[in-house]
Parts: C-alpha cells; structure tokens; sequence
C-alpha cells in the first residue's frame, strides 16, 4: 500500500516523497540561497570605511533631529496640528532617506565600487 505524503521540497523532488520538511528548513534553504553572495569578507579596510559611514551618517541623522524636534516643539507651542504633522512626517521621511543613503554607500563599500 502506497502512503500519499504532500512533501513541498522534499529532497527528492518527488512531491509523494514520505520525507518532509518543516517550514523552517525550507525557510533556510531559501535564506542561504538567496545570502550566498553576502558570505563575502570584507577587508580591515572596508570595515573602516564602513564604521566611518555609520559615524557620519548617524551624526548627519542627530543633526537633522535636534532642528526638526526643535520646530516641532514649537508649532506644539502654537497648537499649530497642521505644522505638527507636517514635521512629524518630514522627521520620518529624512530618517528614511538617510537610512537609504547610508545603505547605498555601504553597498558601494562592500562591492568594491567606492
């Protein structure tokens, strides 16, 4: 008597394979397919340079959040709702951007480009 397994990405391929496997191995089959590239190591060098964005970067995102903070504890002192969202949602779109151009550059870095 054959016993019908649905086996999703049983080893064999053979989808009434009696082998299965848990969500999590698939989980990391896809993960470790999908991270080989990022296996690489990175120069003494390299790693400098990327602590160095990390500084720069967190530094430029302090700045950029003592300014707006300051504005908007002044539109909450003049109950201005509209001014207050308004900063509320510049102070996450430069959060954004910045994280975004921080990971750029370390991109750069890390594929050797910059």
């Amino acid at each position: 008597m054959k016993r019908h397994f649905l086996a999703l990405g049983a080893a064999t391929g053979d989808p009434w394979h009696p082998t299965m496997k848990s969500s999590y191995e698939l989980a990391m089959e896809r993960l470790s397919k999908s991270d080989s590239g990022s296996a690489t190591t990175l120069t003494p060098e390299q790693r400098a340079r990327l602590a160095e964005v990390d500084r720069v970067f967190q530094g430029r995102l302090a700045e950029r959040e003592i300014f707006l903070k300051q504005r908007l504890e002044q539109a909450l002192t003049g109950q201005d709702a509209d001014e207050v969202e308004k900063i509320r949602k510049q102070i996450a779109s430069e959060k954004a951007r910045l994280k975004e151009d921080r990971e750029s550059e370390k991109d750069k870095i890390r594929s050797g480009k910059a």
